[in-house]
């Protein structure tokens, strides 16, 4: 399973950077301003009240709100992370044949995303992502930040 290329296929959704830190507030406006005004964030795009996008350099970040929380822990997970990956079959095949305890197996998303999720022997949660579509945020009810 090589996905040492940092080459996917094109969305607008999705940020060019492997590895999406997703970070749990009460507040993603709030949370938004506070970031961009006190680290220099900048926003990617937003939907509603409850997530979005931030990039710093060529990195991003995800932000969600609290009660997006999985309902796999029961207490409260501050943290997960997003992964992106070449050929999500293959991926998971392979994490399923390897003990991951798998949480929500492959579905398609509208904003042009193939994911999955899993809980590692930690209890993290990570979810493995493909872009099968090459969507604006406006395609599927978000706003690009301006």
């Amino acid at each position: 399973m090589d996905n040492s290329a940092n080459t996917y296929t094109a969305n607008r959704t999705m940020p060019p950077c492997t590895i999406i830190p997703v970070l749990v507030y009460a507040n993603v406006a709030e949370t938004i301003d506070w970031l961009c005004n006190t680290f220099g964030f900048n926003e990617r795009w937003r939907v509603g009240n409850h997530r979005a996008q931030l990039s710093f350099g060529n990195d991003t970040i995800a932000i969600n709100e609290g009660q997006m929380v999985s309902e796999a822990r029961s207490d409260r997970q501050l943290h997960s992370l997003l992964v992106r990956v070449h050929d999500i079959a293959a991926h998971y095949d392979h994490a399923k044949r390897n003990g991951a305890e798998i949480i929500h197996a492959p579905a398609d998303f509208p904003y042009g995303e193939r994911q999955y999720t899993v809980k590692d022997l930690g209890g993290h949660m990570w979810t493995f992502s493909q872009s099968i579509e090459d969507l604006a945020p406006e395609d599927w009810g978000g706003v690009t930040a301006r």
